[in-house]
């Protein structure tokens, strides 16, 4: 190959397949991990601590932990979240937090190992050997794939975040067997990859821009594709031009603030909906009031935009839909309604009655009100709440103020118990600084317990709270109220909880009311350390005849 043949390539280097796996990584941009070593991935750890000034690694005590702390990294950055699991049972454990990572649309790589690729197919039982690995895996991506020489791992990690990049984000995998990452062979990196454009058909953004220009009274459902895409502003500046409430899903809380007198949650939707003339839904399934009967009836228009074109229609057939990413479909209607926007009446006091009418709904439902507040309370607007499946989490989805965008934080439709603490550990290494948060009962807590010490160790700043009911207190308050009193698995017994978090080196505190809980909230995140406040509680009043409306049609 001749001189002028050879300008401009990368260089080919001799690597093992750990090392061009650790540089196609540096590549791509990322800088830290989330991972546990074993056998089939030592040649890979060996690589990672020759770069340790430039990625670093947060290695966990169990799997699960490190892809509910990619999923964390991934929604409260806006980066892709890295996750490294062993092959097998170290693959199997960690998909739960890849489930939820797929049903919250978060962008997470999942690198795994397997066994040595002489044998994969053959069924002979070698250490961590499941059947059809990339199946399994498949269950929770959007895509994966095997990497089966050193030259073609930095191809196969370019591919995995065009993936991440193109259409809708969601968790991808690569497995590398050992023998892949220990070989050495002659490896030329690939290029960067870049965000594309997807700004959405013309025509239809501006049958769309027509229609809204048009409405007397139209409204706009804003889910998680607003965060993803950083379209808040745009968002709020549609909505004002507009004078459209807009109803935040669980997923888009934050997309806008809160405080802004549009700002709606799912509670408000069947007041609002039904006399609205054209609906516009943006980066959500769109799934509460598809099938409810507050939800659109054939009279309104309905637009949909999704980055996802699998999205468009699935739960109810839009007039009009869009294939695009909510900010760049945003602006464009920001640029295209004016010439068709007709004059409207401000309903910014609308609003505030709607919300007035949902706080007086929800005024049932305490103590988790007012625990709700104490923690508002003790939060700064920046600061990030991770809520569990938990009888005060429940509340939050529609009570928690929020004020910022990527600071609230479910494991949406999944209902992944026990997801907050170690998802609540990856949002704080995004920003070492930010004051975060993680709400569970005594139930989910024990799921991760074990993280207690990845906190101490890596100086992750968490403050968990856990409201000790002794019980599943769903499943037992459903097995009471419709089965009779016939309880059945449903009560526990728990360590002592300020005890425990004391044995792992964090400050362990015991509050029996909401004053107590903002005052040690307070209190932790004012000089940050790793925490545990424990708030012993009794048996609560079921939320769901007053939330039903906002998780079901």
């Amino acid at each position: 190959m001749s001189l002028a043949e050879t300008r401009g390539r990368a260089p080919v280097v001799a690597q093992t397949g750990g090392q061009a796996l650790v540089q196609a990584l540096r590549t791509q941009g990322v800088d830290l991990v989330f991972g546990l070593p074993g056998v089939q991935l030592d040649w890979l750890f060996d690589a990672l601590y020759d770069e340790r000034d430039a990625l670093r690694v947060y290695h966990t005590r169990h799997e699960q932990a490190v892809s509910y702390m990619a999923d964390g990294y991934a929604r409260t950055t806006g980066r892709v979240g890295v996750c490294l699991t062993v092959p097998g049972p170290g693959l199997l454990n960690a998909m739960a937090g890849l489930s939820t990572a797929y049903a919250c649309s978060s962008p997470v790589l999942c690198l795994t190992g397997q066994i040595p690729s002489p044998q994969i197919g053959a069924g002979r039982g070698f250490l961590h050997e499941i059947k059809d690995q990339l199946g399994v895996v498949r269950a929770v991506t959007k895509w994966a794939a095997a990497a089966m020489t050193p030259a073609a791992i930095p191809g196969v990690v370019g591919e995995a975040f065009r993936q991440l990049y193109c259409g809708r984000p969601r968790p991808v995998a690569i497995e590398v067997p050992p023998d892949v990452l220990q070989a050495t062979d002659d490896v030329a990196p690939a290029p960067r990859i870049e965000r594309p454009a997807q700004p959405g058909d013309p025509d239809l953004l501006a049958r769309a821009a027509q229609a809204l220009g048009a409405a007397e009274r139209p409204i706009i459902f804003a889910g998680g594709g607003i965060l993803r895409a950083g379209a808040s502003e745009p968002l709020r500046l549609v909505a004002e031009m507009l004078e459209a409430p807009v109803v935040m899903t669980h997923n888009g809380r934050g997309a806008i603030s809160d405080r802004h007198d549009l700002a709606e949650t799912l509670l408000a939707a069947p007041d609002l909906l039904p006399t609205s003339d054209v609906v516009l839904a943006v980066g959500t399934r769109f799934l509460q009031a598809s099938g409810a009967a507050w939800g659109p009836k054939a009279h309104q228009t309905v637009i949909q935009v999704d980055i996802d074109p699998d999205e468009i229609g699935r739960n109810y057939p839009p007039a009009i839909g869009i294939v695009a990413d909510a900010a760049e479909a945003l602006q464009a209607l920001l640029d295209l309604v004016p010439r068709h926007n007709r004059a409207r009446a401000s309903r910014r006091e609308e609003c505030r009655a709607a919300r007035r009418q949902v706080a007086e709904r929800v005024a049932v439902l305490e103590p988790q009100g007012a625990y709700m507040r104490a923690i508002r309370a003790a939060l700064p607007d920046h600061g990030i709440l991770v809520t569990d499946i938990t009888q005060v989490g429940y509340l939050s989805y529609f009570c928690f103020p929020v004020y910022e965008p990527r600071t609230f934080l479910t494991s949406g439709y999944q209902g992944t118990l026990g997801a907050a603490y170690p998802t609540a550990m990856g949002a704080q290494a995004g920003d070492l600084a930010r004051p975060v948060v993680s709400v569970s009962g005594d139930g989910g807590f024990l799921y991760n317990v074990q993280e207690l010490a990845t906190a101490v160790r890596h100086g992750l700043n968490v403050a968990a709270v856990v409201f000790n009911d002794n019980a599943y207190g769903n499943v037992r308050r459903i097995q009471r109220e419709d089965f009779g009193g016939r309880t059945i698995a449903s009560d526990l017994r728990n360590p002592d909880f300020v005890a425990l978090a004391e044995s792992f080196g964090v400050e362990g505190r015991r509050v029996r009311d909401p004053d107590g809980l903002r005052s040690a909230l307070q209190d932790v995140l004012r000089a940050p350390r790793p925490a545990l406040i424990e708030v012993p509680v009794g048996e609560m009043p079921s939320p769901w005849t007053v939330l039903r409306a906002g998780f079901v049609g």
